[in-house]
């Protein structure tokens, strides 16, 4: 289940299906009438008929089926690849680039670019997320399996829920963790006021754990390195903000000063697994992008000339 969510920002009294259909131009005026009248259409968390006239300030949510297919086509967008074989792919994501395309999102988007790349990726997410085996947020940069064939895919989705994928995040916090070594254990679901956001919660939640390891501290920040034992939603940037150390540079979970032009701080430098066909152990590493190393260049400065 994929979910869209927007406001309404301005008066223009206009029909929801006609609003939702200028917003998502992939979907047939009919499959938005069906979603509507299959209540998949929330208006301010009610549902609500494809003739309601929409106001200032409503948030339309919109619950899209996995099954219900887009309109994707094959974009020329450079990648970074790691690794490749017939059976793997290993990109390293820029950040601002989204992983697959979603309702009103079909371009730009890393599957465009596998697309474009490669002919053979596994089907078993469906044509929107042909090969994707897991995620990183839109603004994290850093290393994604790919899986081609849905042998692959099996095996490399089975490895991570049984939590045998290395996977070695980097981020920039705010504040001073005053103790090396930490263990976040916590659920995360969906905040009940702001649905496109995530929270630590009790009500609908699912188990979240994420350890992490400090590796430098600076004037008033801390370099962090985090390993997750679950795959949650926004989980280290969720995790950090309930504990009080927010990504520095998060737009939806940071500090309003921060500096947004990068998107958050956080960065997926290491990934490791087993090869699903030689059954060999595979690892990688990748360079923080240069805005990062900037910004801890920065607050090297800072110290020295304190």
């Amino acid at each position: 289940m994929e979910k869209y969510n927007f406001v309404i920002e301005d008066e223009n009294n206009c029909r929801l299906d006609k609003v939702i259909a200028l917003k998502m131009k992939d979907l047939s005026r009919t499959q938005i009438q069906e979603m509507i009248s299959d209540g998949s259409v929330l208006v301010n968390g009610k549902v609500t008929k494809a003739g309601y006239k929409t106001k200032l300030n409503d948030q339309i949510e919109i619950m899209m089926e996995d099954n219900v297919d887009l309109d994707i086509e094959p974009e020329d967008i450079p990648l970074k690849i790691v690794y490749e074989d017939k059976d793997v792919i290993v990109v390293d994501k820029p950040t601002g680039m989204i992983v697959h395309p979603s309702p009103g999102i079909t371009k730009g988007t890393l599957v465009n670019a596998l697309l474009f790349h490669c002919k053979d990726l596994s089907g078993i997410n469906g044509v929107n997320r042909p090969g994707i085996v897991h995620r990183i947020d839109k603004e994290t940069s850093g290393l994604l399996m790919i899986a081609k064939n849905d042998t692959a895919h099996r095996s490399l989705s089975s490895q991570l829920k049984n939590h045998t994928v290395t996977r070695r995040y980097v981020a920039l916090v705010h504040g001073l963790i005053p103790h090396v070594k930490g263990k976040i254990d916590a659920p995360i679901g969906r905040n009940p006021k702001d649905r496109q956001s995530m929270c630590v919660t009790r009500n609908n939640s699912k188990e979240a754990i994420t350890n992490f390891t400090v590796l430098k501290r600076y004037k008033n920040m801390s370099l962090i390195e985090c390993r997750l034992e679950t795959g949650r939603t926004h989980q280290i940037r969720v995790h950090m903000s309930y504990i009080g150390y927010p990504v520095y540079g998060d737009p939806k979970y940071g500090r309003r000063k921060d500096d947004f032009s990068h998107g958050q701080f956080l960065h997926a430098k290491k990934l490791g697994f087993i090869h699903p066909v030689t059954q060999k152990y595979l690892e990688f590493e990748s360079e923080l992008p240069d805005y990062f190393k900037a910004k801890l260049n920065e607050l090297e400065e800072e110290m020295i000339n304190e």
